[in-house]
């Protein structure tokens, strides 16, 4: 039987142990790893592993030896409970054992998990569980997380008190960061509200979340954007004294401009458009950046963004100029914008 959609998440956070197969399979292998570890946890617990109800083996062996996947299913345990035989990385090849040990399989047998990589729609093993009136078939997409896998997420680390407005900061950050790094971040974010019994916040989910940027490059463009010509030379001598590349923070600043030039030509608004950004911006760092687009206004914005392709340019052309002082101009030449000009 072949799982669409939300079903998957929902069945493999809680699959039937009565059913005598399931398969996993995805392009992506570091998600695949993940939905089998959940599905595998579900089915016999944590302590599996130390109670010998857990049997793994190699897909790639079992042309050679199908009998094993047999008798490791009806293998009788020494210790109570549920167990399950993990066939690891499983090739078409594989299909043929699968085959027979779920045609015989009995209730009280272990079930058999089985993960694979990306598999055609001619796949041999697809073929097998989809048609299988009773075994599973679980494709895993490049999809983001849903909202419902995020909310058992953040359930199992501990955080219950989620409001919707922080809720929405997660699935902003569920579209910039794969499955693994957002399932690592709320396990940091759990850990940092450990013992605080409050909401959790927008401010705190930012905080925890990766940087996608250096932190000094950050504020420094920041600076510029906000107007701050005060801040500006400290950080320009820091910035250089980490022998970032002239060409790197032009880079790095263009982007920022052109963020915000698409944010304030947008008509729903620039938080509306910098969520919908790729990456996303999230968190204070999008309303920061609201605040600059407003502040600025489509024009200026404009000719910033021609000014610093103009930089762009210049440094990718020129040899013999002095790259930094050029860099550290331009920039200073946006910082000391007048505030009313438009």
């Amino acid at each position: 039987m072949l799982l669409k959609g939300a079903e998957i998440a929902r069945y493999l956070a809680r699959p039937d142990p009565s059913r005598p197969g399931l398969l996993i399979y995805g392009q992506d292998a570091m998600r695949v790893a993940m939905k089998r570890a959940e599905a595998v946890k579900a089915l016999v617990g944590e302590r599996a592993d130390e109670e010998m109800r857990l049997t793994r083996m190699a897909g790639a062996g079992l042309k050679k030896d199908p009998a094993q996947l047999i008798d490791a299913v009806r293998e009788v345990g020494f210790f109570p409970g549920p167990r399950v035989v993990l066939v690891d990385d499983a090739p078409d090849s594989a299909a043929d054992a699968v085959r027979a040990a779920l045609d015989g399989w009995r209730a009280g047998d272990a079930v058999i998990v089985v993960a694979a990589g990306a598999l055609a729609k001619s796949s041999a093993l697809r073929k097998l569980f989809e048609a299988h009136g009773q075994a599973i078939c679980a494709p895993i997409y490049d999809d983001p997380p849903g909202e419902d896998e995020i909310a058992r997420w953040l359930s199992d680390a501990g955080l219950r008190e989620v409001p919707r407005d922080a809720m929405r900061e997660m699935l902003v950050l569920a579209r910039a960061l794969d499955p693994g790094d957002l399932r690592q971040t709320i396990e940091k974010i759990g850990l940092y509200k450990h013992g605080d019994p409050s909401p959790l916040t927008p401010a705190e989910i930012a905080l925890m979340a990766p940087a996608t940027i250096e932190a000094d490059l950050d504020e420094l463009i920041h600076a510029v954007a906000e107007r701050r010509e005060a801040e500006f030379g400290a950080l320009m001598r820091r910035i250089a004294a980490q022998g970032l590349a002239p060409v790197s923070i032009c880079i790095a600043a263009l982007r920022h401009f052109r963020a915000l030039h698409l944010a304030a030509a947008d008509p729903a608004g620039p938080a509306v458009a910098l969520a919908r950004a790729r990456p996303p911006i999230y968190g204070p760092r999008r309303d920061r950046m609201a605040r600059q687009a407003q502040g600025w206004g489509l024009g200026p914005l404009e000719e910033a963004v021609h000014a610093l392709l103009t930089l762009d340019l210049t440094l990718r052309s020129s040899t013999r100029a002095p790259q930094m002082p050029l860099v550290e101009r331009a920039l200073l030449r946006l910082a000391m914008r007048p505030r009313g000009r438009r």
